[in-house]
């Protein structure tokens, strides 16, 4: 995070999320505290060492910048617009399966999947990519629960933040992987299927027919 990201969460903790200044410790230091924290994996003495704060101190500190991050959910969180959408079973699904020039789907369902399944790989490259961000996630947390679930959301929000206001930055994902024919992603573990409702399938139809006709157009 740079200096002028910084100070944009600063202000959006103070202005929207209510966090404020306490008698021995200012918001700056306090959110740096916080980003040192999620960003290196340290524990709460090697916070007190560099920022010559007693123990107390740092946890009181770290959880009131927690709730003041998860606070701005509203700010940082695109909220879905659609229901999840399932594979096709019996269809093929990995991208492997396509590779290859006479692999190509061959109906609106095969394209659903290999779109599907490109689109689930970008998803796992993003959390990749998050968990490169925040070592706090990499192993074990002996934090409670209710803090590691609030941990793992301020994560999300200020990943988004980061994303948002830091254009320069390089986390660049291989979107669109399916239209390749020569796709080099291997299968993984079995899929776990996910029931949708039935609206979500009939609309789930129609938008795979319409994807594969446009791609019929364009490859035409």
């Amino acid at each position: 995070m740079d200096m002028r990201t910084f100070v944009i969460l600063c202000h959006l903790l103070r202005n929207v999320a209510g966090l404020s200044s306490t008698e021995i410790v200012n918001v700056e230091e306090m959110v740096a505290m916080f980003l040192h924290v999620l960003a290196h994996d340290v524990t709460n003495r090697v916070i007190q060492r560099e920022f010559v704060r007693s123990g107390e101190t740092v946890s009181l500190h770290f959880n009131l910048v927690l709730l003041a991050v998860v606070r701005l959910y509203e700010e940082l969180i695109k909220r879905p617009v659609l229901g999840f959408l399932t594979l096709y079973r019996g269809q093929r699904y990995h991208l492997q399966e396509w590779r290859g020039a006479g692999n190509a789907p061959i109906n609106a369902k095969e394209y659903f999947n290999m779109k599907h399944s490109s689109a689930r790989n970008v998803i796992e490259r993003a959390f990749g990519v998050f968990k490169g961000h925040w070592a706090i996630l990499h192993g074990k947390s002996y934090y409670l629960l209710q803090v590691q679930c609030r941990t793992i959301l301020a994560c999300c929000l200020l990943h988004n933040l980061i994303n948002r206001e830091m254009t320069y930055c390089d986390d660049v994902y291989d979107v669109d992987e399916g239209d390749s024919a020569y796709a080099t992603t291997t299968a993984s573990e079995d899929i776990h299927y996910i029931e949708t409702k039935n609206e979500w399938s009939q609309w789930r139809d129609e938008l795979a027919e319409s994807m594969f006709t446009d791609w019929k157009l364009r490859n035409a």
